[in-house]
């Protein structure tokens, strides 16, 4: 079982930059693939970026690419994402998700097991 808990989101300008963060609770985090996705209000839930279990690869959607790093820290069970030159398009509630252990799957939320709550990002114009 794995608990996440996302951190970090807000209000930013256009332009500006957001860091989330998502800890997990459990011994086995070093052992999944995590991933961000976001859900904007009347969308629905979308793959952001992805990094695997080792943290040596990672993966991101067209937008995110060049904008944003998706990291990890297995000693601290944290997952990060750096978002930087934020649009308004990038509003959304920011989820993390831990994929299951073996599995190669990371684009897709039904290749995710666990979830957390998510955090609010707006960004204004």
């Amino acid at each position: 079982q794995v608990q996440l808990v996302e951190s970090g989101g807000g209000l930013v300008q256009a332009g500006g930059s957001l860091r989330l963060a998502c800890a997990a609770s459990g011994r086995t985090f070093s052992s999944h693939d995590m991933g961000w996705f976001r859900q904007a209000s009347g969308k629905e839930r979308e793959f952001v970026a992805a990094i695997r279990s080792s943290g040596h690869s990672t993966a991101y959607a067209d937008s995110a690419k060049g904008r944003f790093t998706i990291s990890r820290d297995n000693a601290e069970n944290t997952v990060y994402l750096q978002m930087n030159s934020l649009k308004p398009e990038d509003t959304a509630v920011y989820y993390c998700a831990a994929g299951t252990p073996g599995y190669s799957g990371i684009y897709y939320p039904s290749e995710y097991n666990y979830w957390g709550q998510g955090t609010q990002v707006t960004v204004s114009s």
